[in-house]
């Protein structure tokens, strides 16, 4: 039995059954199965998750039962078969056909002929399988080729037109970059660069992020420089958010919704560890792990507290220079790394979300000076969480006035999609 499509397997399942994240299942059964060929198994597992709708629409075309009345392992071991026929070229397609076939025996007793049959009947007649027609129903076909949930391709074509639409689809299906942080409390962009590319990565300096680095290769966060805490996995659009708070030496920040801290750690960093930042989050369990990577980071400025960020803290009202709003979001953003998110259901809470985004951002407001600043940030290209978010509160909120928005989208900017909009306190008017 070949491990590394077992490992596939196994992760893929959990994510469905368990509802596990993406990149928490792949390392765990990673380090469990002890793959031959790990980048093999991470080519699998997410490749059969980008294109999880593509792949079902496929299966269908040869199939008699309806897909989501299949058995979850013969659909699973299906997708598995599937994708490597269509989009790894190392696999030969009699490897793809009898590697599924024993999976089949593995896990789905008595259904490897049901499985053997359908991918070899797709080798026959793949020529007559044709896309949803475009022109009676955009939705259904940019749906089916890229593999997103009906409800995101509508969300996305209310905002952008088709082209637009269409461009930021592609983009969410690209494998992100892995970009890190430089920690500049302990060493030099330059400097760093030089260390891990003499240890065999392949390293670029970020054009967008100050202390940004984008690098290929394997088990960087292995490498004694991870260990010492020379850097943090950051994207760039997350270093760019970071920058715009523009934390100043000495100063007091409040960064309501930090966990699990990237953000703290990025504005403690460019502070000098000199102030304060007080990092809340309503799980106890998170703020664990911030604590724990303030210890390799060498921060020490960044303070943890439980809270609900819906509520105003008395404590610290009138008393931050800056605070930021990191609010939970629909993570449209972030599916090049989370392919899962894909496909959530339509969210009928999704006017409840933006209820929370502003509520959050109301009880967060109590916290800013006169002449601090108050940024709102989320890693969502909705623009009915980002900019309508925004407008409703500064309706209500005349002391503050928007300073800088910026909407990063994926097929331009090359990043997360991420918004950020920077509001200013005034010194003179009163709400």
């Amino acid at each position: 039995m070949d491990n590394n499509r077992t490992s596939a397997y196994y992760t893929l399942m959990d994510i469905e059954n368990n509802l596990a994240y993406s990149n928490i299942a792949l390392r765990s059964h990673i380090r469990r199965g002890k793959p031959d060929t790990p980048a093999f198994v991470r080519e699998l597992t997410y490749g059969v998750l980008k294109n999880r709708i593509f792949l079902d629409y496929v299966i269908g075309n040869f199939v008699k039962t309806p897909i989501d009345k299949l058995k979850l392992s013969d659909l699973t071991i299906l997708r598995m078969g599937l994708y490597q026929i269509l989009f790894m070229n190392s696999v030969p397609d009699y490897a793809a056909v009898n590697e599924s076939v024993d999976l089949a025996r593995r896990f789905s007793t008595g259904h490897d002929g049901f499985v053997n049959g359908v991918l070899r009947q797709f080798l026959r007649d793949r020529e007559y399988v044709n896309p949803p027609d475009r022109e009676k129903d955009e939705v259904e076909y940019l749906s089916v080729k890229y593999s997103y949930a009906p409800w995101i391709v509508k969300l996305f074509l209310e905002s952008y037109n088709s082209a637009e639409t269409e461009a930021l689809l592609a983009a969410g299906n690209q494998t992100p970059d892995f970009t890190i942080r430089v920690n500049p409390l302990k060493v030099t962009r330059e400097e760093l660069l030089r260390q891990i590319t003499q240890e065999g990565f392949e390293v670029r300096i970020s054009e967008r992020a100050p202390q940004g680095l984008l690098v290929r290769g394997s088990n960087l966060l292995g490498s004694r420089g991870y260990k010492n805490g020379l850097f943090s996995v950051q994207d760039e659009s997350s270093q760019i958010a970071a920058g715009i708070v523009a934390p100043q030496k000495g100063e007091t920040i409040v960064d309501v919704c930090a966990a699990p801290g990237g953000k703290s750690f990025a504005m403690a960093e460019k502070m000098g560890n000199r102030g304060i930042i007080h990092a809340w989050d309503i799980y106890k369990r998170k703020l664990h792990q911030v604590e724990q990577e303030a210890k390799r980071l060498g921060v020490s400025i960044v303070q943890t507290q439980t809270w609900d960020a819906t509520r105003v803290n008395p404590d610290l009202v009138g008393k931050a220079d800056r605070v930021l709003v990191d609010a939970p979001c629909s993570g449209l953003g972030v599916v090049r790394r989370k392919p899962e998110i894909k496909y959530k259901e339509s969210p009928d809470n999704m006017k409840e979300l933006q209820k929370k985004q502003l509520d959050i951002l109301e009880a967060s407001s109590n916290y800013v000076k006169s002449g601090g600043f108050l940024i709102y940030a989320t890693c969502t290209i909705s623009r009915q969480e980002n900019q309508k978010v925004v407008s409703d509160f500064l309706r209500k909120n005349k002391s503050f006035e928007r300073q800088e928005t910026v909407q990063l989208l994926p097929h331009i900017d090359h990043t997360d999609g991420f918004f950020v909009c920077k509001m200013r306190k005034s010194e003179s008017i009163i709400d």
